[in-house]
Parts: structure tokens; C-alpha cells; sequence
């Protein structure tokens, strides 16, 4: 899959699933640009991909903030006169008690993970829509949004909207050919896969836990130009984990 000429948006770009995101589209042709509120990390990422011979900048962005998250979008036309693809990968979580979890926190995981979802695919296609072959977005969701742990309320109801959220703007934004789809990521190792437990590969049918390169192929796949028939979609990667029958020995 080839995105010479395609310019990409990534939110969350500064480490883990964001920025390997970022890397592979670089890697395809793309012009990146990286954004997340982590100054010195994403200007770092931005960099390594430069150093490596892909063209990518960095953009401070609280997706939080309707400010930050337009002037993204000013920038990114400003230097490259276009957007192609936006992934929506910023996100925040909280574990905490529903018998403890204050208004703000809720708001913050809401406003961070699902509000800027939605102002980022406003702003970006504007731009998209004026494009010949439109554009493609895609919103990182979880499975959270499907099954849960105890304590994950806010985080469980942000990645459930973002389903909803992601086939709504789909409906929406068809007739100005742009596709929004999203993916549901499972237990995704960021850090260091060597420190896993074999345990820990051998529960998931797949025989592993994923890697954030299962993550990027998919994004890269679901943001082909050529993939005009794919939208409204929630891909899961999970390694198969949601669709196992767990029961205690």
C-alpha cells in the first residue's frame, strides 16, 4: 500500500500505538504529522522519522482543547496543503471506583478520548471534503467498549461512543467520500514484549499478545484509497480474546 502524496494526521503520535502508527505511514510515502501534548517526545518522533528519510513534523496539541485541535489542522494545510487521513489515536484512561469517581475525572476521560474524536473529524474534514477522492479517518476505540473489567466505567462509555460515534460520521460524511472507521485494539504491549509471561501469550487464541505494528497495518489498511467499500466498520484485534469462553477450573 502506497500513500506517496497522502498527508496524515495522528493525535496520541508521541509513543506506544500512535507513534508506530505514524512511523508505518511515513514508511508507505506519507506525509506525517504527528501531534500529541507531549512537547519533547513527539518532537522527538517527528525527528526519528526525518532521520530515517520520511518528511514529518510535529504539532503540540491538547485534543482536549477546540483551540489546539484547530490550529492542528491550520498547520498541517499550511504546510502541506492538504489531508488525506486522520487517525484518532489520543486517548486517557482512569481505573477508579464508580463510588469514587468524581464529575471531573469522568469529564476528562469523556472530553479527552471522545470529544476530541469528534472535533478532530469535524475539523479534518472540512479539508477532506474538498479533496477528488475525499479522505479517510479513524478513531481508536477498545474492546473495553465490548466486555470490561471492574473500575473502567469512564473509559468502558468513552470507547463505546466512539463505536457509535464512528458509524454516525460514517452515514454522515459518505456523500463527500470520506470513510471513518475504527479499530478496537485488545492488550496491545507497548513495552517490552520480552518481559511478557508465556502465560500471558498462550490465554489468547491467536498464540500471542499483540504489538503496535498489528495496529498500524490496520490503519494502513483501512485508509487505502483504494478501500472505497470499507466504512462504518469496527475492526477488533484482539488475538481472539473476545469471542473466548473463559471459565474459572
Amino acid at each position: 500500500m502506497s500513500f506517496t502524496d497522502q498527508v496524515v494526521v495522528v493525535t496520541g503520535a508521541a509513543q506506544g500505538i500512535g507513534r508506530s502508527v505514524a512511523e508505518a505511514y511515513a514508511v508507505a510515502g506519507a506525509k506525517v504529522v504527528l501531534a500529541d501534548y507531549k512537547e519533547a517526545e513527539g518532537a522527538a518522533a517527528a525527528a526519528s522519522i526525518r532521520n530515517e528519510g520520511g518528511e514529518a513534523i510535529f504539532v503540540q496539541c491538547d485534543v482536549r482543547s477546540e483551540r489546539d485541535i484547530t490550529n492542528l489542522f491550520r498547520t498541517t494545510v499550511d504546510e502541506f496543503k492538504q489531508i488525506n487521513v486522520l487517525v484518532n489515536n489520543a486517548g486517557l484512561a482512569k481505573w477508579k471506583s464508580p463510588y469514587e469517581l468524581t464529575l471531573e475525572e469522568w469529564d476528562d476521560v469523556l472530553n479527552t478520548n471522545v470529544r476530541s474524536c469528534f472535533l478532530a473529524s469535524r475539523e479534518a474534514a472540512k479539508h477532506m471534503k474538498s479533496n477528488e477522492h475525499g479522505g479517510a479517518i479513524i478513531n481508536m476505540a477498545s474492546t473495553r467498549a465490548l466486555m470490561s473489567e471492574p473500575d473502567t466505567e469512564a473509559y468502558a462509555a468513552s470507547k463505546g461512543a466512539i463505536v457509535a460515534l464512528t458509524h454516525a460520521l460514517a452515514v454522515s460524511l459518505g456523500k463527500d467520500q470520506i470513510r471513518v472507521n475504527c479499530i478496537s485494539p485488545g492488550w496491545i504491549e507497548t513495552g517490552d514484549v520480552e518481559k511478557l509471561k508465556k502465560e500471558d501469550h498462550e490465554q489468547h487464541p491467536s498464540g500471542r499478545v499483540g504489538v503496535p505494528s498489528d495496529i498500524s497495518r490496520a490503519c494502513l489498511y483501512l485508509s487505502d484509497p483504494s478501500n472505497t467499500f470499507v466504512t462504518g466498520t469496527n475492526l477488533v484485534i484482539d488475538g481472539g480474546m473476545t469471542r473466548k469462553m473463559i471459565y474459572e477450573d
